[in-house]
């Protein structure tokens, strides 16, 4: 499936009132969902699953956003034999929150489950809700908001309780 085939059904389900939609071709799917929030903005969300080759990373161009810096850990450093590493998915832009002023999706400290939201990457104008896989806290922020990401690239750093 190309890029034109997966923006034609970004364009259906915003025009429709289909909640979300998952298509299965040749080993690669595509989940495409529709949420509203209170005041009635569309947001849609794709997720892409297929086998992974290495790509060549694309350079992005600067951010004009201010950057933040990641916070510190406070406290002893914690040993790092044990902590699990949540990386990057895909390329793009990382974002610890959904949006200007909205809360941050973990912070340094955090419990976070699978299943849990930990941040956002924005790729070719979609923005994919990254899980955490693993069950733990959260001992480290590794990545800048609004900073590119690579494939594969590590994100957090979790002490597995």
């Amino acid at each position: 499936m190309d890029i034109k085939q997966i923006q034609e059904l970004v364009k259906l389900v915003n025009k429709t009132n289909i909640g979300e939609i998952t298509i299965e071709e040749n080993g690669t799917k595509i989940t495409i969902k529709q949420k509203k929030d209170p005041n009635q903005t569309i947001y849609t969300q794709a997720a892409v699953s297929a086998p992974v080759a290495p790509v060549a990373a694309i350079a992005a161009p600067p951010s004009t956003a201010p950057k933040e810096k990641a916070p510190a850990t406070s406290g002893p450093e914690p040993k790092a034999d044990n902590l699990i590493t949540i990386k990057s998915p895909m390329i793009g832009t990382f974002y610890r929150q959904a949006g200007p002023g909205k809360p941050l999706f973990v912070n340094v400290g955090d419990e976070v489950a699978p299943g849990k939201v930990v941040c956002i990457i924005e790729a070719m104008k979609l923005f994919n809700e990254i899980e955490s896989e693993v069950s733990g806290k959260i001992v480290k922020i590794l990545v800048d908001n609004a900073s590119p990401v690579e494939y594969d690239q590590p994100l957090f750093l979790v002490e597995p309780v």
